[in-house]
């Protein structure tokens, strides 16, 4: 998502603000939300059926796994951009350093 405010500033000239995040935060929660349901789909089963003998160390596992991807997907969805709007800097400001 940080990457994508610095694109929306670097290549779309959109000035550092309220805006920029507002507008970048709106932009990616289709990509964050299907890469979390792709991986989240594929535990599920393992979440309901971990009653089943054979399962006793994928059912924790899976539980863990769903949490993670769901305090991660929440994290990005709301706390990065509100981090990025509070400590973020415009990139306009600084000069970019050579690399060579």
């Amino acid at each position: 998502m940080i990457s994508h405010f610095q694109h929306l500033e670097r290549e779309e000239s959109v000035p550092f603000g309220a805006g920029l995040v507002l507008r970048g935060a709106r932009e990616r929660p289709a990509p964050i939300l299907m890469t979390t349901l792709a991986a989240g789909l594929a535990l599920v089963p393992m979440v309901m059926f971990g009653e089943i003998p054979g399962n006793e160390i994928e059912h924790p596992m899976a539980v863990v796994i769903l949490g993670g991807l769901f305090t991660s997907t929440l994290l990005n969805l709301f706390v990065v951009p509100a981090l990025h709007l509070r400590f973020g800097r415009s990139r306009s400001r600084y000069p970019s350093v050579a690399t060579g």
